[in-house]
């Protein structure tokens, strides 16, 4: 599908990521997400004026909302550029992603800066007017709460999409959500272990303000919840008849992450390791039926797959968007693949969601995990809020 589009090895990074109302609820996301890529870009010894556009994913409202993407542009050093803002809820990475790879291989751009950022803490409350209302009474929402308890076409909260599924296929238990939930935690483990090895390869520290006067310093994510077999086995589960507990899905969270998308020569100039090569490959999106979130991420995977030309067995890491086990195991039993073997070193359902930038955060890790395996093909599949799903497809030589 594409030919031209490549990644620098390391250039990326991601921040740790928050449970909601932790650390990071306070800061304002943009200004956060920017102050964050702008010192990694110094760092590094990038020079921001070598990006022709920006694509700024993010996802919940925030204040000045409306100059968010020239303005990160600018906070970041490069003012010079234009900048469009996306918000397709989890898929948004993936989609930012894509629409930097189109623009590259036509010749649009010839490198593209992406920055995506969320804060799901303290979401913003909004009203609407409303004439008929009676008194004049006014709509009101809350972004993060009203959202995730009812999608207006679907009709149900999320999870409930997520055991319509479970219903809708059959054979998926709790005690197989359990067993794939611990696996995830471990999985998870690995990326922290040797003092978060796996982890240092591409999460930096991120700064926030602790007081009036002092600057804290993150370093990893907050808020990650131990799973045991007995402590999963004792939850009950969250909808009386269904198969998740607290245990089997994610979490809100906040945090951030940046990927640059150039051309082949800019990227292995750019590059930490010039012998790896990272090229973006294929895209693929897909909608499920109404409130069947969960089977999404097959259709997106089964058409990145087939613009890469790829068989699934040709993959040697996979990386998924998974707010409910259920999607993993639906996945695993319709592409015939171990359910145990993908989402190494950490996944959304134990790090969290900020949504914006969730699927960046997995693609680096996918990366990482290829480059750590001497390359190969590397899968991300995930879904979004109404029963969408997105997926690319990537390749790690070196």
């Amino acid at each position: 599908m594409y030919s031209k589009t490549f990644i620098p090895y390391n250039g990326y990074f991601s921040s740790p990521f928050t449970r909601w109302q932790g650390t990071l609820q306070n800061e304002h996301p943009v200004e956060l997400g920017a102050a964050t890529a702008k010192k990694w870009l110094a760092q590094k010894k990038f020079d921001p004026k070598m990006f022709d556009y920006l694509f700024l994913g993010i996802t919940i409202a925030h204040h000045r909302m409306f100059y968010s993407a020239p303005w990160s542009a600018a906070l970041i050093g490069a003012d010079h550029i234009a900048a469009c803002h996306i918000a397709q809820a989890c898929s948004t990475s993936t989609t930012c992603i894509n629409q930097g790879a189109v623009g590259i291989e036509v010749g649009l751009y010839s490198s593209v800066f992406f920055l995506g950022t969320d804060k799901t803490s303290n979401s913003p409350h909004t009203v609407w007017p409303n004439p008929a209302g009676m008194g004049g009474q006014l709509i009101s929402e809350n972004w993060m709460m009203d959202n995730f308890n009812f999608d207006p076409w679907g009709g149900i909260p999320m999870i409930q999409t997520a055991e319509k599924v479970v219903k809708t296929v059959g054979g998926i238990t709790k005690e197989q959500c359990d067993a794939v939930a611990l696996r995830r935690y471990e999985q998870y483990m690995d990326g922290m272990a040797n003092d978060r090895a796996f982890q240092k390869r591409y999460m930096i520290p991120i700064e926030y303000k602790k007081g009036k006067k002092e600057v804290g310093v993150l370093a990893q994510d907050e808020g990650i919840t131990p799973r045991t077999k007995e402590g999963l086995a004792g939850l009950k589960a969250v909808i009386e008849g269904g198969v998740h507990t607290s245990g089997s899905q994610t979490h809100p969270a906040d945090g951030n992450c940046g990927v640059i998308l150039t051309t082949r020569e800019k990227a292995k100039e750019l590059s930490a390791d010039p012998k790896i090569e990272i090229q973006v490959l294929s895209f693929g999106y897909a909608r499920a039926g109404k409130a069947l979130m969960a089977m999404a991420p097959v259709p997106a995977a089964r058409m990145a797959l087939e613009k890469a030309g790829l068989g699934v067995k040709e993959i040697k890491a996979i990386k998924t968007h998974n707010p409910f086990v259920a999607n993993d195991i639906y996945m695993a039993n319709e592409m015939k693949i171990d359910v145990m073997s993908f989402n190494n070193y950490g996944c959304p359902l134990i790090f969290g969601h900020p949504q914006g930038p969730t699927a960046g955060r997995c693609i680096i890790e996918l990366i990482e995990e290829l480059a750590m395996k001497g390359g190969g093909y590397g899968l991300f599949t995930g879904c979004a809020a109404g029963d969408t799903g997105a997926a690319l497809v990537v390749k790690v030589t070196g």
